[in-house]
């Protein structure tokens, strides 16, 4: 281990003076938002100017700046984004962190030098995963939290790509990118940077189900050190500046020394921040109700330290200056390995008052106001010159210019819109059920979706479509892999595709791969990559409204009936909230503070769990909208419908009468 290079230690930044705080505590990247397009927009976070100001910052210290462009892109955005990338790479950036796939085929388009990281929001969760996104032009892919130590060591090792693992801060229940409960239930969108975090508040009973302990892996440096990754992150961007410093500093002590943390150094980090103590639940595959924590009020005391004065040292810089007769002048700036010379005018001679080198000293040692010092001087004047002052200082103002500012030059233009061909020719649907698959809905469904696992001998008998399972990590794809050869062996010929990292598998079986909500998709770009991959047609977010969905073209279609998943948990919630007999039977459901319910259903053969939202989303009296926005042909979401319900589901929108009284539009 001795001889392995250290990974970045990757910071956190929501405001100037968390980056302050980041770069004095020895953070080797930074990572900041800008004023739209980024995942923390309750984050102070950084306007053009400051966005400037921090990476040249950044980069007198050695401190790479990353910048988040994380959230998903509709159509008619993406200009604005695009505009929004193009300055972030003209000031010098030195990566975008991105989650939308079309925005980062827009980038590869218009910025190709322009390094891009996939950000957690593109749910990868196993090696094919991060493959697929390299091949998309991804230098770097930030993999699930959920990983245990085993998958990130196999995701590291099978993919041909930077690795970057979080390691400290806040946990999201859900799987990141696959969260819909703020967007849905309460009109903001985590997925847009808005998160109302509706996991950290109590249910009905009081309770906290869904509420997270911080994850802190300080004790596993080694292991990340010893399996090659290149980078890990801290989260806290809505954190104050002394939590970065102190945060930081400790994680730099830690890879410095190559050691795991003391339980001195683990009480230090519970004292700056914590909920009701830390976890590492996933990364040792132990998931269950001991991940739970909230904040109380003896954290919050525990936290409430006097705050320290954060200061940056300055940076050294050596200064030689020539000033010779008949010879323009030169000044040159060296930080570590990185010299520029600029040159002037050629000095006057002095009729009164010739400068002599500490005159000159005087004048081109003024850096105030900037990071930097000058430490050495080299200064060569010929007797009987002058020069005026104000030539000096416009000449150090142009030398510093130099010194910060890669030279990148850029164009960049918006690739035109996709033109997507083809239509969604007859209403899809999904069931997690055996006992939904009517008659009535086998004949009024095109395809007639069922989870893989549940994929037998009866089941082939009704359908040949089946649904891959939203998550795989790499331990589990031996018995993936089987389920699809036995599916493939008894008639099954369409797969519901929920991920990335899933295509390639569900291709090799001879499927033909369908596009699920799961894949985020916002925007043409994103549809027109998922096309050209492989897909048939596409089933459009649920975030987007109507009109956005008739901005993309093409074979989509979008969730018309059914209780939309708000969250995709790693752990069983229904063994906590109702118990295993209960969840089997899917009646377990999840219930707020207003007495809201929302059902929750286990994944079939798996322990995993999906809440749905409490009312489902019907169209069924409005078939004018959706022929106005090309999807009359839409797909439908059955959960916890008895046989009997699909059928009346199936009627009402065959007649265009309502459904239910308390329901979701589109």
């Amino acid at each position: 281990m001795a001889n392995r290079p250290l990974p970045e230690l990757l910071a956190p930044a929501g405001s100037p003076e968390a980056l302050r705080a980041a770069i004095a505590a020895g953070a080797d990247a930074v990572y900041f938002g800008g004023g739209a397009f980024n995942a923390r927009m309750r984050a102070q976070n950084f306007d053009d100017e400051a966005t400037e100001a921090a990476i040249r910052l950044c980069h007198a210290y050695g401190v790479k700046a990353y910048m988040t462009f994380n959230t998903l892109i509709t159509d008619r955005e993406m200009p604005a984004f695009l505009v929004a990338a193009e300055k972030a790479y003209l000031a010098g950036v030195d990566a975008l962190i991105v989650a939308d796939l079309g925005a980062a085929a827009v980038l590869r388009q218009a910025l190709p030098l322009l390094p891009l990281h996939a950000s957690t929001q593109c749910s990868a969760h196993n090696a094919a995963g991060a493959r697929a996104l390299a091949e998309r032009g991804f230098c770097r892919v930030v993999p699930a939290r959920e990983l245990s130590a085993a998958d990130i060591a196999t995701i590291k090792r099978e993919s041909n790509t930077e690795i970057e693992i979080f390691i400290h801060g806040a946990l999201c229940v859900s799987h990141s990118g696959q969260c819909l409960f703020s967007s849905l239930v309460g009109g903001r969108s985590g997925n847009r940077g808005e998160c109302a975090q509706p996991c950290r508040l109590p249910d009905a009973n009081g309770k906290y189900p869904l509420s997270l302990k911080d994850l802190c892996l300080a004790r596993e440096i080694p292991f990340f050190i010893e399996n090659g990754i290149d980078s890990l992150k801290i989260e806290g961007r809505l954190k104050s500046p002394q939590y970065v410093y102190e945060v930081v500093s400790i994680y730099r002590r830690l890879l410095d020394e190559r050691r795991a943390a003391t339980d001195r150094e683990m009480a230090a980090l519970a004292a700056i921040f914590s909920r009701s103590g830390f976890t590492d639940g996933y990364f040792k595959g132990k998931v269950g109700r001991e991940m739970l924590g909230v904040r109380t009020e003896a954290d919050k005391q525990q936290s409430a330290s006097k705050e320290t004065t954060i200061t940056l040292p300055p940076v050294p810089l050596a200064l030689r200056f020539r000033m010779k007769a008949n010879e323009p002048v030169a000044l040159t700036l060296q930080k570590g390995e990185k010299t520029v010379t600029v040159t002037g005018d050629i000095p006057l001679v002095a009729q009164n008052a010739p400068m002599d080198a500490a005159a000159v000293s005087k004048n081109l040692c003024r850096f105030g106001g900037t990071p930097y010092t000058v430490a050495e001087t080299d200064i060569d004047v010929d007797a009987g010159l002058m020069m005026p002052v104000s030539r000096l200082n416009a000449l150090r103002r142009a030398a510093l210019a130099a010194l910060e500012t890669e030279q990148r030059a850029s164009a960049a233009q918006l690739p035109p819109l996709p033109q997507l061909q083809g239509t969604a020719t007859a209403p899809t649907a999904s069931f997690t059920s055996l006992a939904q698959l009517t008659p009535k809905a086998r004949h009024y469904f095109a395809r007639c979706y069922l989870p893989l696992a549940l994929y037998d001998d009866r089941a082939a008998a009704l359908t040949d479509s089946v649904a891959i399972p939203p998550v795989i990590m790499d331990h589990e794809w031996p018995d993936i892999t089987k389920m699809l050869q036995k599916a493939t062996e008894r008639g099954a010929k369409h797969a519901l595709v929920s991920n990335i990292g899933h295509l390639a598998a569900v291709k090799a079986a001879g499927l033909i791969p369908h596009g699920d909500l799961r894949l985020n998709i916002c925007n043409s770009y994103a549809a027109a990559d998922y096309l050209a991959n492989g897909m048939t047609d596409l089933l459009l977010s649920p975030e987007l409204t109507l009109p956005q969905m008739r901005d993309i073209g093409g074979a989509r279609r979008a969730v018309i009936y059914g209780s939309l998943p708000l969250m995709l948990l790693e752990k069983c919630a229904g063994r906590e909230l109702g118990g295993c007999t209960a969840c089997d039977a899917g009646k377990v459901r999840l219930v707020d503070r207003r007495g809201e319910k929302f059902p929750v259903l286990r994944l079939p053969g798996s322990h995993r769990s999906v809440i749905y939202n409490s009312h489902p989303t019907v169209m069924s009296d409005r078939p004018r909208e959706l022929m106005g926005a090309g999807l009359s042909n839409g797909h439908f979401l059955f959960t916890t419908e008895t046989a009997d319900q699909v059928d009346a589901v199936i009627n009402a929108y065959q007649r265009a009468t309502p459904l239910y009284q308390k329901i979701r539009r589109m």
